[in-house]
């Protein structure tokens, strides 16, 4: 089913019409009566791994970087996210 709403309401009741919209229910926003566009959902792409299977050469064993010490694995855990902290 479509919902027609003017563009007072639609300013209004956006929130509401995007949760429509993401559920897939259809939203014509009109201009006195007249309909003049339609909200849409943006289709999200889902992730797949290894989609690049057969497109780029597989990273050799050689190219992995190499494990850190307890040491360097200690700094790095006690270290703050941003240099602000």
């Amino acid at each position: 089913m479509v919902h027609i709403v003017n563009i007072h309401e639609a300013k209004t009741q956006l929130s509401k019409l995007i949760e429509e919209v993401e559920r897939g229910e259809e939203v014509t926003i009109a201009r006195a009566g007249v309909p003049c566009v339609k909200l849409v959902a943006i289709s999200r792409p889902q992730r797949k791994i290894g989609f690049l299977e057969g497109i780029m050469p597989p990273i050799p064993d050689s190219a992995m970087f190499d494990p850190m010490s307890p040491e360097e694995l200690a700094d790095w855990e006690d270290s703050p996210v941003s240099p602000e902290e």
